[in-house]
């Protein structure tokens, strides 16, 4: 990876990226429907990419995932332009003549653009700072290779976290850990998942901010090395009505001026009791936040018990079936305790789902929030009254409610800004409004590469 530290560009900065091959800068952002966007420019243009940036209409926050679709209203319409500044502190080579800059929304006077859902999660770890805290998010990406027109691959020797899976598609695989590699993107595991032609890749964790952008960059490594094996990626959250659904699970741990919050205390499971704040604050706050984190018209499909995918509001240590996963330190886990988010999926936009689940974490250790009770077993084998005991929530698989329910939220509101949950409850709004009568197989053909790069 190289990273650009000054803007403008520096001669001798240019002077590297030419020498690494370097004619071309592709820069991105991510809108309120999980949709990643982008401009390109050449290498002498770059610094004006970076400051004062590309002009942009405001309907970009709002492109639904329908291919044609604007979700028009509030504080956007047609009038206005905004500049799309990219980051060179995150630039990567990402080798064939391209460059990659993660992008962030400006107003056309230079601030901040309250839409912009990278700028909401800076905003964010600003004020995990002011606090003294600071964070780190481990990103996982599931996918399914489909052909080029989203059709099945054949499946045959495939088995769950099989071995063929790997051979099948060696070169994919071979491919897409040197290209990762030499783009700086940090692989810590890649591997076939549960469902057929299914990989999950695990990437170390980063700030909230650099952990999203490596998402994305790993995003982008991913599908170029499909497109040069004659496959594409499908990262919808159910590519195939019936299968098994993909996620992007995120995970997180807190540190309080350098003293880790999940670890080295007297309450559940180790945790301190800002720790344990932290945790009630993410559970308290996930009905409202759904919308966020899985609020696509595909989303529901997944949403089911038995799926893992984190049906259940509750949480539990090693427990996929519960909406949060608590992994304790040790020597098996490197990284030390941390918390998994398991509800997040490919639909998300993964700046605003980071977000969100920081901000709530913040917000429960801000009000100190008491912890409920860990739930030790497979919450789907408990009865409706030992449920209701345990406090033990579902998630909604209704669209409707999970959207109506971010738009209700001040909560949110108040860590996202109206902005930024405008703009996803709107574009949410739309995908139900147009497409919430086709049927379960319709929707996964629709929208099977809608969230693709």
């Amino acid at each position: 990876m190289v990273a650009m530290a000054a803007t403008p560009l520096t001669a001798a900065a240019t002077s590297t990226l030419e020498s690494a091959g370097v004619t071309t800068l592709v820069g991105t952002v991510v809108n309120a429907a999980g949709l990643c966007h982008a401009k390109t420019v050449p290498l002498s243009k770059m610094s004006g990419f970076a400051n004062p940036g590309l002009g942009a209409s405001p309907v970009w926050h709002v492109f639904t995932v329908d291919q044609s679709g604007i979700a028009l209203g509030g504080a956007i319409g047609v009038v206005g332009d905004q500049r799309i500044r990219v980051d060179l502190d995150g630039l990567r080579i990402l080798g064939d003549g391209l460059a990659w800059a993660p992008g962030s929304f400006f107003s056309q006077d230079g601030a901040p653009d309250p839409f912009c859902s990278r700028g909401a999660l800076t905003r964010v770890e600003d004020r995990l700072a002011a606090a003294g805290l600071t964070a780190l998010v481990g990103h996982e990406m599931e996918f399914v290779l489909v052909g080029p027109d989203g059709a099945a691959l054949p499946s045959h020797l495939w088995a769950q976290y099989g071995l063929a899976g790997v051979l099948e598609y060696e070169g994919f695989v071979r491919d897409v850990i040197e290209a990762g590699t030499a783009a700086g993107v940090s692989i810590e595991q890649f591997h076939p998942e549960y469902g057929a032609n299914q990989f999950e890749m695990s990437l170390a964790p980063k700030t909230p901010v650099a952990a999203a952008d490596q998402l994305i960059a790993a995003r982008i490594v991913v599908g170029r090395t499909a497109r040069k094996h004659g496959l594409r990626v499908s990262l919808s959250p159910v590519p195939f009505a019936g299968a098994v659904g993909s996620g992007a699970h995120q995970h997180f741990s807190l540190r309080h001026d350098g003293v880790p919050l999940f670890s080295g205390g007297q309450g559940a499971q180790g945790m301190r009791p800002a720790g344990e704040a932290a945790v009630a604050g993410v559970l308290a706050g996930l009905i409202d936040a759904q919308a966020l984190l899985c609020g696509s018209i595909l989303s529901g499909l997944r949403m089911q018990v038995g799926s893992w995918s984190g049906a259940s509001v509750c949480w539990g240590t090693e427990n996929r079936e519960a909406a949060v996963r608590f992994l304790r330190g040790g020597p098996g886990n490197a990284h030390g305790a941390n918390v998994e988010v398991k509800v997040v999926d490919p639909s998300a936009n993964p700046y605003l789902a980071s977000a969100a689940i920081l901000g709530l974490a913040l917000d429960g250790i801000e009000r100190e929030l008491p912890l409920p009770a860990e739930v030790p077993v497979d919450p789907g084998t408990l009865s409706p009254d030992e449920r209701s005991a345990a406090g033990i929530g579902l998630l909604s698989d209704d669209q409707a409610a999970v959207v109506g329910a971010l738009a209700e939220s001040s909560l949110l509101r108040g860590i996202l800004g109206d902005a930024a949950v405008d703009s996803v409850v709107a574009v949410r709004r739309y995908e139900h409004e147009h497409f919430a009568d086709l049927t379960p197989e319709q929707l996964a053909e629709r929208f099977r590469l809608a969230w693709s790069v």
